[in-house]
């Protein structure tokens, strides 16, 4: 076996964690039916938690995180799969427990790999874990039955990539976007990617979150959590629903029964990462075809996988906008 270039995560003795570039021999990467050549991947805040003491995603270390991987077979006993197929990996514990997209080679199970149609591994990475959520949250809207008739739909932390794919998306498909974001230098961004009003985040400043608000949204992608949530649920107009995805602004809801026994609102979780095979291949069709993102290109920064520990670093803080595609081949 030969030996590949990775970022390996090693946690020390004081608990810190150190990423930093290896050769690692290539029985250093777990088993899996499919071997892929990696191209790309991609950066999520769930890659920055992985290499945060005390993140509470990685459940052991050494690590090669990367939640995301595009590329290309280089080998595989399924037969659902052959040498040189273009493929995306992502969901259940790539990058947490399975070495994942941020080394040159990834091995990964059968039921974790989409051969994809109608879009490059580049673009691929550039929508990643994040823009795959986004697409899971706008097509269960849809399958409630919320249309761009409905009046204005709400997408609280819309810089941000779970967001900003989430703006792009509603609006290609005729719904009244208003995006939500603390960012300032985002607002031309989202406006350019389809949003018709650019608002503060929610609840704005000093408004207190009631039971019951003013009916205001006929529904919403959430990739805040916390008051941002309770806030929502309480001003979402009747029979309105949230799609919920983040916890950015805190895991607790302090909200109460009024809006869901009262109003008929439905809190919708979105979660990608346990979604089964059939379903997920039947997402990344429509990501190539009628869900494919028009402006991926304007929210995608691409940066090299040996920039990656001072980028994961600013994720953390709230400051990347849109999505970060990782060039991973080439990169090191």
């Amino acid at each position: 076996m030969g030996e590949v270039n990775a970022l390996v995560a090693q946690q020390g003795d004081s608990g810190d964690i150190e990423l930093a570039h290896q050769r690692v021999d290539e029985s250093f990467l777990p088993d899996g039916a499919v071997e892929i050549d990696v191209a790309y991947s991609s950066v999520n805040y769930k890659d920055a938690l992985a290499v945060t003491p005390k993140g509470g995603v990685a459940r052991d270390y050494p690590l090669i995180p990367g939640i995301d991987i595009a590329g290309t077979v280089r080998a595989s006993t399924s037969a659902d799969f052959s040498v040189g197929d273009a493929v995306v990996a992502h969901g259940r514990d790539i990058g947490t427990a399975r070495h994942g997209g941020y080394a040159e080679v990834a091995r990964v199970p059968a039921d974790l790999v989409v051969r994809l149609d109608g879009l490059t591994t580049a673009e691929a990475a550039a929508i990643g874990t994040a823009g795959y959520t986004a697409a899971m949250s706008v097509e269960r809207l849809i399958s409630y039955g919320i249309t761009p008739d409905d009046g204005p739909v709400l997408v609280t932390g819309a810089s941000g990539g779970v967001g900003s794919v989430s703006v792009d998306l509603l609006a290609g498909a005729g719904y009244e976007v208003v995006a939500s974001t603390g960012t300032d230098s985002a607002h031309e961004l989202l406006r350019a990617l389809g949003a018709a009003q650019v608002i503060g985040r929610v609840p704005p400043e000093g408004e207190k979150v009631r039971a019951l608000g003013k009916a205001q949204w006929a529904a919403a992608v959430d990739c805040v959590g916390g008051t941002t949530l309770a806030y929502i649920a309480s001003t979402l107009r009747y029979e309105g629903v949230v799609a919920a995805s983040g916890l950015a602004g805190g895991a607790d809801l302090p909200t109460t029964v009024h809006p869901f026994i009262l109003r008929g609102v439905t809190l919708a979780g979105i979660d990608s990462v346990q979604q089964t095979i059939d379903r997920r291949r039947a997402l990344w069709a429509r990501l190539g075809d009628d869900l494919k993102p028009r402006h991926l290109d304007a929210v995608t920064t691409e940066v090299d996988v040996a920039a990656l520990p001072g980028t994961l670093r600013t994720i953390l803080s709230g400051a990347v906008t849109g999505r970060t595609r990782v060039r991973v081949a080439g990169g090191f």
